[in-house]
């Protein structure tokens, strides 16, 4: 008798139509999760001492650039608002996280943190990889990555599903209310992300990460996410690590700024990985990791040791395990709560994906991936290339 797979931790929720409709859709399906996630973030922007209203305030300040280079993504934050009874500029903030917290724990603090050896208790933020065919077992790309972030904001993950006629469907694990996360769509595109922090964060007002995030799962090729992301100035520094069905695999590191503070990496033997430092040093201002996400360098030499020097191609199995890597725990590549923190600050891995783009399957697991089951879920009807826009 086969095992019987556990019920999901996360709902899914399918989407269709244009960007409103679709969009509503999401923000009344997801009504309870959406109002959860508001909860959460103001519990989490509190414990760094930022009131909401301030955080409000700070993000309807990147309104003007979403509506300038990305006028769809603002028909689709209004659409969550008015289908989840959640305020636009709530939707706005929570899309903003990124930036808010960069802002409060950085543009505050850092300069005087530093020069007293003061950390300022951040912490990373996922642990990411992509594999072209030949280092794979199924000899096809895959890409993956932990999801490290607040405990207390697990009660609003959801997993989307979005079909549109304009753009390629798609699929994404997210927190209700914002945009997307790690995506995989119907063009045979995966997309993981990871989080970094530079002196230039907290200081541009341009594109938030999470719309931007969004506005990779209209890409198409490898290339497509350069040209996204170069093409518009960024407000916050983050990483992409992209893979295609055809075999090609990328990572893009990015700072705030335009086209300068852009550096695309390619793979080394076959492999990219990514955690929450920059591999190369941005081209303007000074990475903040080394002083405050000390442990991304050490769950990065870990991907390295179980992925990179690897002896043979790898099967899922194995880097499943990867994931579940325990080494400096608890901030480790598998993230475990630090119970002598503050409940408002602990973090955990949420989940754990690794996508395979040209199967259009989702291998997940909805919590630590070393205590959670996997399940494998084939996205093939709604990514499949019969489904595909004519």
């Amino acid at each position: 008798m086969s095992p019987v797979a556990p019920p999901p931790r996360y709902p899914r929720y399918r989407v269709s139509g244009d960007a409103a409709t679709r969009s509503h859709q999401y923000g009344a399906l997801a009504r309870t999760e959406v109002q959860r996630t508001r909860a959460g973030y103001e519990r989490a922007f509190a414990a760094k001492g930022v009131r909401w209203e301030d955080a409000v305030e700070y993000a309807m300040g990147f309104v003007p650039a979403i509506e300038q280079y990305f006028p769809e993504l603002l028909t689709e934050l209004r659409g969550i608002a008015d289908g989840s009874g959640v305020s636009f500029a709530d939707v706005v903030t929570m899309n903003c996280r990124t930036e808010v917290l960069w802002r409060a724990g950085v543009t505050r603090a850092a300069n005087v943190a530093a020069a007293a050896g003061v950390s300022l208790g951040l912490r990373g933020e996922c642990s990411g990889f992509a594999l072209e065919p030949d280092r794979t077992e199924i000899g096809r790309v895959l890409v993956g990555q932990n999801w490290d972030w607040l405990e207390t904001l697990a009660d609003g993950v959801i997993v989307l599903e979005v079909e549109r006629p304009e753009a390629p469907n798609f699929v994404t694990i997210v927190e209700a209310g914002l945009l997307a996360k790690m995506t995989m769509n119907q063009a045979g595109m995966a997309v993981s992300v990871n989080t970094m922090v530079s002196s230039l964060d907290g200081g541009v007002h341009g594109v938030p990460f999470h719309v931007l995030v969004r506005a990779l799962a209209d890409a198409e090729t490898v290339s497509d996410v350069v040209d996204i992301v170069a093409s518009v100035p960024r407000a916050a520094s983050g990483n992409f690590i992209v893979g295609g069905e055809q075999g090609a695999i990328l990572t893009v590191e990015t700072a705030p700024g335009d086209t300068r503070t852009v550096r695309p990496i390619s793979a080394t033997r076959g492999v990219a990985l990514h955690t929450n430092h920059f591999v190369h040093q941005p081209l303007s201002g000074f990475d903040l990791a080394v002083a405050h996400m000390s442990d991304s360098f050490v769950r990065y030499g870990r991907l390295e040791r179980r992925i990179s020097h690897a002896a043979h191609p790898l099967t899922i199995s194995a880097l499943q395990l990867a994931l579940a890597d325990h080494a400096e725990a608890p901030n480790a590549v598998c993230c475990h709560p630090d119970r002598r923190a503050d409940p408002a600050a602990r973090w955990a891995t949420l989940a754990a994906v690794i996508m395979d783009p040209a199967a259009r399957t989702l291998h997940f697991a909805e919590g630590t991936p070393c205590a959670t089951a996997w399940s494998e879920h084939d996205y093939s009807e709604l990514l499949g290339r019969a489904a595909q826009r004519r």
